[in-house]
């Protein structure tokens, strides 16, 4: 298809195709932050402990909703796993605040 837009690509490919491209494209969403939020607790001394166990239950988190999307896409199970793992993300961003403007 000669150009085409992304979105035409909806009508081609089956599901099962496109939950992989979806999933890729959410891959550079809320992970862009958790890495600038992970390297500011890590650079100011805060990167251990509590933090580091939200730190590796988010990525835990967003390895199992890659898998979801990818191989099975139920919207509900989905949903749960990124609920969970934005609220790793804000309880990482308001202590990498707190560290910061503290």
């Amino acid at each position: 298809m000669v150009g085409g837009v992304g979105g035409d690509l909806d009508k081609v490919l089956p599901n099962k195709i496109q939950w992989k491209a979806q999933n890729y494209n959410h891959l550079h969403e809320a992970p862009t932050v958790f890495y600038a939020v992970a390297l500011v607790l890590a650079i100011t001394g805060w990167g251990d402990g509590m933090n580091a166990t939200i730190a590796w239950a988010y990525v835990g988190l967003r390895i199992a909703h890659s898998l979801v999307q990818a191989l099975w896409n139920r919207i509900m199970v989905r949903f749960t796993l990124f609920l969970l793992s934005s609220l790793a993300l804000i309880a990482l961003i308001v202590h990498a605040a707190m560290v910061v403007f503290h």
